[in-house]
């Protein structure tokens, strides 16, 4: 066979591999199936109709594609449920693993402007911050005037200052610097709900303290410096536990391993609880009340204590869920108690 004849058979085996290949892939996407999707608001009216939908495609996904329709519902303000009043799909969800069919019927319910986490705790923190600081300082002009201090100021009432603004400063570096957020958002109106909470308690336990007729503690320097060193102590403690979150990529984040001691003593009560942060939370907080000895800042560690309570046992069953080796010492916030 000479070099044409060869040449000729050699384009001929080229072009059936091409054709084979072609007709290959044609009949892939014959049967590759896509999904119909169609959202539908509350009352059930019909927004928006997508076809062709991928079958690996997320609820985030589809998320941006009705953003692009409906610039005014940005990902972060949706909620798709499959039932008017079902529970919310979570964003990283799959379609082709959703009890539906190829035909899929979403529910679209408006959550109302969101904010990112970080804003959140900015808005948290930087009200109380200012809040003490005015009446603290009288700018507020609030007390009458005949009312003048028992004594010169107490040294409490400055130390109580210097504390309360230390520990929201050190709360505000740490959203910035430290900690680790993840893309989710909250509601405008449970920001608001949340900054009333601690913006008023802020302002109720500021009003006593720094009232001309606040009587010192009953048990004087004693009481004072004693919560003092608990009060410094549960500050260093609340720093380092985040800083070993944020360095294990725990930190607001969904936890990729157990969180276990550092080096750092203060991290040692990862041995007993699964929230030490909470736990030096609240003990700043009981240290703040024995400091001042005043009934608003009391009762603002028992709410704490409560709510924290909630959070730190729903992490702890997130981390006995998540891994099977957790070690079964640990409490949720209370050590070898709650």
């Amino acid at each position: 066979m000479d070099l044409k004849s060869l040449f000729v058979v050699a384009q001929f085996i080229k072009a059936r591999c091409a054709h084979g290949m072609t007709a290959g892939k044609a009949k892939k996407d014959k049967n590759y199936v896509f999904y119909e999707v169609e959202i539908q608001d509350s009352k059930k009216l019909k927004l928006c109709y997508l076809d062709k939908v991928e079958p690996n495609a997320t609820i985030g996904e589809i998320k941006c594609l009705l953003y692009k329709i409906y610039p005014k519902w940005y990902p972060a303000r949706q909620a798709l449920s499959l039932h008017p009043d079902g529970e919310s799909l979570k964003d990283d969800e799959v379609l082709e693993n959703l009890p539906v069919g190829t035909t899929v019927t979403m529910f679209f319910h408006d959550l109302g402007p969101q904010l990112g986490w970080t804003m959140v705790f900015l808005a948290e923190c930087i009200g109380p911050l200012f809040i003490y600081l005015f009446f603290y300082l009288h700018l507020l002009n609030i007390y009458e005037q005949k009312d003048d201090y028992t004594s010169n100021p107490c040294s409490v009432v400055t130390l109580a200052c210097v504390c309360h603004c230390f520990h929201y400063f050190r709360r505000l570096l740490e959203t910035v610097f430290i900690h680790r957020f993840s893309d989710g958002t909250l509601p405008l109106q449970i920001i608001m709900r949340n900054c009333l909470y601690y913006w008023g308690f802020s302002a109720w336990l500021a009003y006593y303290i720094n009232h001309p007729l606040y009587t010192p503690p009953s048990y004087g320097n004693l009481q004072i410096y004693s919560a003092l060193v608990l009060f410094m102590l549960c500050e260093a403690g609340n720093f380092s536990i985040h800083l070993a979150l944020n360095n294990l990529g725990c930190n607001g984040l969904r936890p990729k391993r157990i969180p276990y001691p550092t080096r750092n003593p203060f991290t040692w009560l990862f041995f007993f609880v699964s929230c030490p942060n909470y736990t030096y939370e609240v003990g700043t907080w009981l240290s703040f009340s024995i400091m001042t000895q005043c009934v608003p800042v009391a009762l603002f560690t028992l709410l704490g204590f409560i709510q924290m309570t909630i959070w730190a046992r729903g992490k702890h069953k997130m981390y006995t869920r998540e891994f099977t080796d957790y070690p079964e010492l640990r409490s949720a916030i209370i050590p070898l108690f709650l």
